[in-house]
């Protein structure tokens, strides 16, 4: 089946129409388990006083959405106008140097906030790693950074290092394993990138330069070395027609969602709701399933968000940052299932594709998910709910190429070709559907607990059985279709199906017979 194939309006039309009553259903469920359970004893810890005139309380329970945009929303400000002020008067007195001002700048931030011995600690690493590189053997370099890696994992190692950091501010532990985690994650960039160059090594003072750039230094995204070398040392400062229009455009997104999740946060208590399994047994089954959903959708707004006001800064510096995750409700297959786009090309560059070639060997792709997810463990910390999560995510991926190459082979592949797009394009749907909900159920193992995917799980498949679970997978069904239509649409933009041949017309008494250029006109057409 093509990506073009359509179906007719009235049925995406009623596919939107159920989607959306479906949504406001939820919600409706969501809203009234908030609103009865505001001032049960467990929520004291996470909902807390909010808009006072409207009587409505605020959920809390996300310790890093509240860091960044209400408890130090002031500092984290403060250093990103900093950074964007000392950014643009290096770029306009001295563009050539404007990378070494990134770093200064960088240096002094990381310095201030967190002390000089935390500094040092960061700079051995760097050195330590940048030493490795210079042998030019990847697979040292990749242990090398595997096994420095783990030092913040395990103990005693971290307790040693996490003694350099001075001062017992709130923030201290969040941006020492930010700054350390994804300060070994660039330094084996830089190093695998430098085992690649095949005249001389780059001088540490690129590996600096690439480590403290600040806007990225603590909480990332990642950008792979080699782009982010070539952006930051880029001579010529020019931006294409209604760049700027586009920057403007993404701050006030980011700022418009940071309100509109605020206002959320006051009526539906979606992340402190899940911690309370006694509520949660009482609870409808559309409260259930729509908390399960919704979670999954926070998690990628909040990333979202956080990353967008990154990159928005960035862009300002001429980079061109790693886009903001996919979102969840647009994705129904393994392969596109990631929170951290950064991450995510860091470890298709570097393991998957590397160790998985063209993805079309399956033990080649067991051998390339193993040791991605065995790389995503160590980098999200070892511990059961990440164990879990990362054997189902991997298990999904590989299911996934088993199926597709299943259903490639006779008689499936002769049955698909003979059968109209629209109905395969249904039927496919029928499948994504199941795959959707073994990654919503997959990923709140991660986000919420082990037992709230469990209820999930045995309410939609089990108890629930049959309604709910019909009921649940005909308006993912929906979704799924809705989803592919958008897909469809997009497809058609990059990649036009071609204009039919003009039909010849023929000329009557009285007017001239076409000529030789009417001719190869005619042809071109018929040739398209």
């Amino acid at each position: 089946m093509g990506i073009k194939a359509a179906l007719p309006k009235y049925e995406i039309y009623f596919y939107n129409t159920v989607l959306c009553l479906a949504l406001f259903w939820a919600s409706s469920w969501i809203l009234d388990l908030s609103s009865s359970s505001a001032n049960r004893k467990t929520f004291k810890t996470s909902v807390k006083p909010g808009w006072y005139y409207f009587g409505r309380k605020m959920d809390t329970a996300d310790f890093e959405w509240m860091m960044w945009f209400s408890t130090f929303k002031e500092h984290i400000l403060f250093a990103l106008s900093g950074h964007v002020l000392f950014a643009k008067i290096g770029s306009m007195l001295a563009p050539q140097y404007r990378s070494l001002v990134y770093m200064v700048y960088g240096l002094l931030a990381v310095w201030t906030s967190m002390g000089w011995t935390y500094v040092t600690l960061i700079l051995s690493h760097c050195i330590l790693l940048y030493s490795i590189s210079l042998v030019k053997i990847r697979w040292l370099c990749f242990v090398a950074g595997l096994c420095t890696l783990a030092t913040f994992k395990c103990e005693p190692f971290v307790s040693w290092q996490a003694g350099f950091v001075e001062g017992d501010f709130e923030l201290r532990h969040v941006l020492f394993y930010g700054g350390c985690g994804f300060t070994i994650m660039r330094c084996m960039s830089f190093a695998l990138e430098n085992c690649e160059r095949k005249e001389g090594n780059y001088n540490i003072l690129e590996l600096l330069k690439y480590n403290f750039y600040l806007p990225f230094f603590y909480f990332g995204p990642i950008m792979t070395f080699d782009k982010f070398y070539i952006q930051a040392n880029k001579p010529e400062l020019t931006r294409k027609e209604g760049d700027m229009w586009n920057i403007r455009l993404q701050g006030l997104i980011q700022l418009a969602s940071i309100i509109v999740v605020d206002v959320l946060f006051h009526f539906l208590y979606i992340l402190t709701i899940p911690s309370d399994l006694k509520l949660l047994k009482h609870a409808s089954d559309w409260a259930l399933v729509g908390l399960a959903y919704f979670n999954l959708v926070y998690d990628w707004v909040k990333a979202a968000i956080m990353f967008g006001v990154i990159n928005t800064v960035s862009r300002l510096d001429h980079l061109d940052p790693p886009n903001p995750p996919k979102c969840i409700t647009m994705l129904y297959v393994f392969a596109e299932t990631h929170f951290d786009r950064g991450i995510n090309e860091w470890l298709c560059k570097y393991v998957y594709d590397h160790l998985g070639g063209k993805h079309d060997n399956v033990v080649d792709e067991l051998v390339a998910t193993l040791c991605t997810f065995g790389v995503t463990i160590l980098w999200l910390g070892p511990c059961p709910a990440v164990l879990v999560w990362a054997f189902f995510n991997c298990f999904g991926l590989n299911f996934e190429l088993w199926t597709a190459r299943f259903f490639s082979m006779e008689p499936f592949a002769s049955l698909e070709a003979a059968m109209p797009e629209a109905t395969s394009r249904r039927i496919r749907a029928v499948f994504n559907t199941l795959n959707f909900w073994s990654i919503v159920l997959y990923n709140i193992l991660a986000l919420n607990s082990l037992d709230f995917a469990k209820l999930v799980a045995k309410r939609l498949l089990l108890k629930g059985f049959p309604i709910t679970t019909i009921t649940a997978m005909f308006v993912t069904y929906c979704l799924i279709q809705v989803i592919k239509e958008r897909e469809r649409r997009l497809a058609l933009i990059d990649d036009p199906d071609p204009l039919p041949p003009a039909p010849l017309q023929s000329h009557t008494c009285g007017e001239s017979p076409p000529g030789p250029e009417h001719k190869i006109y005619v042809m071109t057409l018929n040739r398209g």
